[in-house]
């Protein structure tokens, strides 16, 4: 598949390129997506990309692919994560952060288990005071900000989404932040950043930018 040039929104001060693809375009693939991407970044053929998606730690498919074809032109490693949900694919590819997607599609409330894994108390605290048509995309504007993050950072042990919290949707120009942290996020955590992307419908998705390792 093509991404036009016109899909791609390279991310504010971070050299990020993402691109969205709806299921009107014939329900792509998420690794399609984030090949032909890359590869349109890079200017390869997408047949020659090669993603790894062991983790390097400990084997299992889990966080953001490794990017081993292509290189930059002086040898240095692309970073590039996707993910999919309520029909819209999210791609996003560049050469100075690690990257991780989220995208999670807006539903009725779930069950209070669920919120209480995912979200930190104080998160749970500021949807409980929106509207449910409100709350229902605040939620999953902060569920697709932690799968991103998680997956930015990739192999870790047992951290658990809900021991940290973002800053709130809405609130913060769609430029999330850490606010309460955990040891497993290393230091340098204030300058990880939690982009917000733009996707058709009731559909949330952000891209996680880890400072450079």
């Amino acid at each position: 598949m093509d991404t036009a040039a016109d899909d791609v929104v390279e991310l504010d001060g971070t050299g990020v390129r993402v691109v969205v693809v709806t299921g009107g375009r014939r329900a792509a693939s998420v690794e399609s997506v984030l090949r032909a991407h890359l590869a349109a970044s890079a200017g390869v053929p997408s047949d020659d990309v090669e993603l790894d998606d062991a983790c390097p730690v400990c084997g299992v498919r889990h966080g953001s692919p490794v990017v081993r074809y292509p290189t930059t032109p002086s040898g240095g490693a692309w970073f590039a994560d996707a993910a999919t949900g309520g029909g819209v694919v999210v791609a996003a590819v560049g050469t100075r952060h690690p990257v991780g997607v989220g995208v999670e599609a807006a539903a009725p409330e779930p069950a209070a288990a669920l919120d209480a894994a995912a979200l930190h108390p104080e998160e749970r605290e500021r949807l409980a005071v929106l509207d449910p048509s409100a709350r229902s995309m605040a939620r999953a504007q902060l569920w697709a900000r932690k799968a991103a993050l998680l997956r930015a950072v990739g192999h870790v042990e047992v951290l658990e989404p809900a021991r940290i919290a973002l800053t709130a949707p809405g609130d913060d120009g769609g430029d999330g932040r850490v606010v309460r942290s955990v040891p497993e996020l290393g230091p340098g955590w204030e300058d990880l950043r939690i982009l917000d992307v733009a996707v058709p419908g009731r559909v949330a998705a952000s891209v996680a930018v880890l400072p450079r390792r």
